[in-house]
């Protein structure tokens, strides 16, 4: 990973509480295949000031982003007023990030595990590179639907002007949270911009609604179409049990075969 490439989380209170998401988060990271180098490279953005001062106790690289009139506190479920206001002010954030000059390999609000480095898979003639909620096999079709809570940008002048319409897109799709209004303008961003976007295989990059069984090839795993924390930190949790069995068994054993997790759990099927 070049040295203009920083990745990018969120974390409120609720998600970083002791034993919640952002220790699992940070633990995939140590446990993952050659992947613990990369917490230099986490920047961990706090949304409220308990969440920070828990980040700043477990992580190096913390940044308060305060938000004048809400309360990001506690857990926001999907798609009430607040979970909205949080996922569109990353995108004012990430815009940023482009404009100094930084690429940004963002990861949603720590509900990810990271088994390997998933920069594996970013097109290097991509601006922007995103996971899928559901992959039709071809990386560069928009059929593919995208999943923005992992998404890889490469700072241009293109991609700066692509973040600033999406973000100006949000009033043309109410009430609709980033990812949606990103589907409905990816056409228009590929035709008036120009931008390449890929699509990544969900069997390398995985969630919780369409996900790879073979963990000889997963990198992540993302807790989506799942709107309860106590659900998508049990399955996570079990998630990565299955990792940690997975990692003891031996190079022989591995390559026997596709290597599944046992599933399923309170969210993933």
């Amino acid at each position: 990973m070049d040295d203009k490439t920083v990745i990018l989380t969120t974390v409120n209170e609720a998600f970083a509480a002791p034993n919640s998401l952002l220790d699992l988060f940070l633990e995939s990271f140590r446990i993952g295949e050659g992947i613990e180098h990369l917490l230099d490279r986490l920047i961990v953005v706090a949304m409220d000031l308990k969440a920070f001062d828990r980040c700043t106790s477990v992580h190096p690289h913390c940044f308060f982003h305060r938000i004048n009139g809400t309360d990001f506190t506690s857990e926001k479920v999907f798609m009430t007023r607040d979970y909205i206001e949080i996922v569109w002010s990353k995108i004012r954030l990430q815009r940023r990030i482009l404009e100094l000059g930084y690429n940004f390999l963002f990861t949603v609000r720590v509900l990810f595990l990271w088994f390997r480095d998933p920069r594996r898979h970013i097109s290097i003639d991509a601006d922007l590179t995103t996971a899928s909620d559901r992959f039709f096999g071809n990386p560069d079709s928009l059929r593919n639907w995208p999943n923005t809570g992992l998404f890889y940008v490469k700072s241009t002048e293109k991609t700066v002007a692509m973040l600033r319409k999406w973000d100006e897109a949000r009033a043309q799709f109410p009430p609709n949270h980033e990812q949606n209004v990103f589907d409905r303008i990816k056409g228009e961003l590929v035709g008036w911009l120009g931008v390449k976007i890929r699509f990544v295989d969900t069997a390398f990059w995985g969630g919780f609604c369409e996900y790879g069984n073979d963990l000889n090839k997963i990198c992540t795993m993302h807790a989506n179409c799942c709107v309860i924390l106590w659900k998508k930190l049990q399955d996570l949790r079990g998630i990565l049990e299955e990792w940690k069995k997975f990692t003891s068994l031996s190079p022989e054993e591995k390559r026997r075969g596709i290597v599944t997790w046992w599933v399923p759990g309170s969210c993933i099927r």
